[in-house]
């Protein structure tokens, strides 16, 4: 399959510098480019990609809000937005994990890398390594009162969903989770699956950011 994506960022030489970049990949095509947020949104509404790769601040809309447009609107079901950020530390790129993007890159990611992390969320899955993401949500989901539903949420999971969905915000892989559950690598992967179902997020971002949230993981613990 032939991985679309679509680039939105206000400048000119990046929207370039990553098309140059994702040309490198024959199963990787770039749809289209947008300058601004609300250019995105309609964008990935006539051209269906399978990735955004955000910028978060640009005009008219910002990425935090043209994520949000995305992730909700049910005609793009499966569209999956990467945020492109300079600095890590930057709030925004919490709310916007937080609106529903899969993950984030800072724009001096290594080609690899980018190539690498498209695919992956495209796949359908959250881009947490190499743990940056992570780090990001603990950090700033602690500033903030509980959920008061989350809580209530995690209720309806069985035990051993709550503890995969406890180690996947811990940071462990599938393999990990499996070793730690004396479980097979398929059965840890099908009770993230069924958890990512009944708590309906999209992806382990949204986990990792649900567990912080109600209190199941505390920052640094």
């Amino acid at each position: 399959m032939t991985i679309k994506v679509l680039l939105a960022d206000d400048q000119a030489l990046v929207r370039a510098g990553f098309r140059s970049l994702l040309a490198r990949s024959r199963d990787i095509t770039v749809v289209g480019e947008a300058a601004d947020g609300e250019e995105a949104v309609r964008l990935a509404t006539s051209t269906r990609p399978h990735v955004v790769l955000m910028d978060i601040r640009m005009p008219r809309m910002d990425g935090v809000a043209a994520t949000r447009r995305i992730v909700t609107d049910p005609a793009l079901l499966g569209c999956r937005v990467i945020i492109l950020t300079t600095f890590d530390t930057d709030e925004h790129v919490f709310a916007a994990l937080r609106a529903g993007a899969s993950g984030f890159l800072t724009k001096e990611v290594e080609p690899a890398e980018l190539r690498r992390a498209v695919a992956a969320v495209a796949a359908g899955d959250g881009l947490l390594s190499p743990g940056v993401t992570r780090r990001v949500i603990q950090q700033f989901a602690h500033r903030r009162d509980l959920a008061p539903d989350a809580g209530q949420r995690l209720a309806g999971l069985t035990s051993r969903e709550l503890e995969a969905v406890r180690l996947v915000a811990l940071g462990l892989s599938n393999q990990e989770i499996a070793e730690r559950l004396v479980i097979s690598p398929l059965t840890a992967k099908t009770h993230i699956t069924r958890a990512i179902a009944k708590l309906d997020v999209r992806d382990r971002v949204q986990l990792v950011i649900l567990a912080y949230e109600s209190g199941l993981i505390r920052p640094g613990g």
